[in-house]
């Protein structure tokens, strides 16, 4: 029991014993100042009822009146009434020995109520407080009274006796009755969760979905079926006005019970749709659902499954391409070695070995995008890395009059987190590009790899060069896989390395530079705003 009872079942249950004290108070007024001219009852001690009948009511009278006020009492002040309620019936079975009877009665209906309101054990302790005050009354009187009176005692003790029954018996009813409320509010707060479960993923569902009753009014609509109709105005309601194709087919399908699977287009510039309706009850049309398929989304669905099967279809050909691909080329080799092989034939040989590098190329990229395994990010200083980069390329590669450089003008260390494998992987790609595609006719390439702060202290890396530029219509498809401008270009390696840059939680974007020239834009990850790579 807590120190301050002030649920709304125990709440109920103090104001019933409060408005019963005022009644039971009532009584006892009634009872001591009746006019003595009726002879019933006989007061015993006139003075002693009337004290107790005024104090009892104006006691009764407070008591309701602090509950009214401070919404909660504590157990304790509980008791403390409840043991008052015992004194005056006491005092009152003393001072007025006729009504005897009726009052213990009262006196049951106190305890069986602090039963409910007060542990067990200051229950039966409120309990046997009563027995004894009764039981004491009749022992305090016996020698006054004759030896037909005895039965006073016998009524004492069966009284006591209820008193104990009641108090046990409300304890039971009153802990299961706090079970089954406890356990209601529990099923409430379950079902109100659920519902608002329920209603947010119907919302958030891709598929449209609507209510509609037997007056093809709509009583409910998702977000997606919102947008699917148009997005209609809040108080248009009415099925034929908001959507004649759909209020159509919904009354074809209850009046014949087919379905018309055709896509139709609900609204002006939305996908077209594929509407399915289902029942709310069997044989009862007042409520049908209305499913709204988006055929955009299952055309979507389809080719990211044909993209996934070509995909390892691509990787499983591109294996079993590796093997004559080398016997081709290493024929081709030797047929380049021969002695007597005139220029003509020179010429082939170095075709086919030209197109079968490229092949190689092309083999090798698909199978790099296949098994591409997880990125494990590391924190990097990306001016150090950086550094390091264009030393070892410069050690791996021959620039002749081509240069590469590092510009790291950054007041703090540009922190980033990234895999430095697949970095390594999409800055070489880029410089490789930068190298072979960004120079102007007869001159050198110029190449710069920039570490700076972006906004709010990203952490970007940009490829630069002072070549002719790439044309807009070409820029928009040069991340697209296969998509080539070169003789020689196989078209993956942009796409491979976006794909690694967004494994990396990195954005890779193309950026024209004012005066000539191109920039790749890779915006990394910095260390605060990390996330678990996938």
């Amino acid at each position: 029991m807590s120190d301050s009872p002030n649920s709304t079942t125990t709440r109920h249950e103090l104001l019933f014993l409060n408005y019963f004290r005022l009644a039971q108070a009532l009584v006892y007024v009634g009872l001591a100042f009746t006019p003595t001219g009726m002879g019933w009852p006989h007061l015993d001690n006139i003075g002693l009822a009337r004290i107790v009948a005024a104090a009892y009511l104006l006691f009764a009278l407070a008591i309701l009146s602090v509950t009214h006020l401070t919404r909660t009492l504590g157990w304790l002040a509980i008791l403390g009434t409840l043991l008052g309620d015992i004194i005056a019936a006491v005092l009152a079975i003393a001072a007025m020995n006729d009504a005897r009877i009726g009052i213990a009665m009262m006196l049951a209906v106190n305890l069986a109520a602090g039963a409910l309101l007060l542990p067990l054990r200051l229950a039966l302790f409120l309990a046997a407080l009563a027995t004894l005050g009764v039981l004491g009354r009749t022992l305090l009187s016996l020698p006054h009274a004759g030896a037909t009176d005895d039965r006073d005692f016998l009524e004492s003790g069966l009284f006591g006796m209820a008193y104990f029954a009641i108090v046990v018996l409300c304890h039971v009813l009153g802990r299961q009755l706090r079970a089954s409320e406890a356990l209601a509010e529990q099923r409430s707060i379950d079902l109100v969760n659920l519902s608002q479960v329920n209603e947010l993923i119907i919302r958030r569902m891709k598929t449209g979905v609507m209510l509609v009753d037997d007056a093809n009014r709509v009583h409910q609509i998702n977000e997606s079926a919102w947008m699917l109709l148009g997005n209609p105005s809040s108080d248009q309601r009415d099925l034929g006005r908001v959507a004649p194709e759909l209020s159509r087919r919904l009354y074809h399908w209850i009046t014949s019970g087919k379905l018309d699977e055709t896509a139709t287009q609900l609204a002006d510039g939305m996908p077209e749709v594929v509407p399915r309706f289902s029942r709310l009850a069997p044989n009862d049309d007042s409520l049908v659902l209305i499913f709204l398929d988006d055929t955009s989304l299952v055309s979507r669905r389809a080719e990211e499954l044909t993209l996934s099967s070509l995909g390892r279809l691509s990787a499983s050909i591109a294996h079993e391409i590796r093997n004559p691909l080398a016997a081709i080329r290493y024929s081709a080799q030797l047929l380049a070695e021969s002695s007597d092989m005139n220029p003509t034939d020179l010429r082939m040989v170095e075709i086919i070995n030209n197109h079968c590098s490229r092949l190689n190329e092309i083999i090798e990229n698909i199978l790099q995008l296949s098994r591409r395994e997880r990125s494990r990010p590391e924190t990097l200083n990306l001016g150090d890395w950086g550094h390091g980069f264009v030393e070892e390329y410069k050690q791996g590669n021959d620039l002749g009059s081509d240069s590469l450089r590092v510009i790291d003008n950054s007041a703090a260390p540009v922190i980033a987190v990234a895999d430095p494998q697949q970095l390594q992987q999409v800055v070489w790609n880029l410089v490789q590009n930068a190298l072979r595609y960004g120079r102007m006719p007869g001159e050198s390439a110029r190449v710069m790899v920039v570490v700076r702060h972006g906004e709010h202290g990203v952490p970007i890396l940009e490829v630069i060069d002072r070549g002719p530029g790439i044309a807009p219509k070409v820029a928009a498809q040069i991340f697209e896989p296969f998509y080539t401008t070169h003789e020689y270009g196989t078209g993956l390696g942009l796409y491979l390395a976006r794909q690694m840059a967004e494994a990396n939680q990195a954005a890779l974007e193309y950026v024209r530079v004012a005066g000539g020239g191109s920039c790749f834009r890779l915006v990394l990850t910095p260390p605060a705003r990390i996330e678990p790579a996938v």
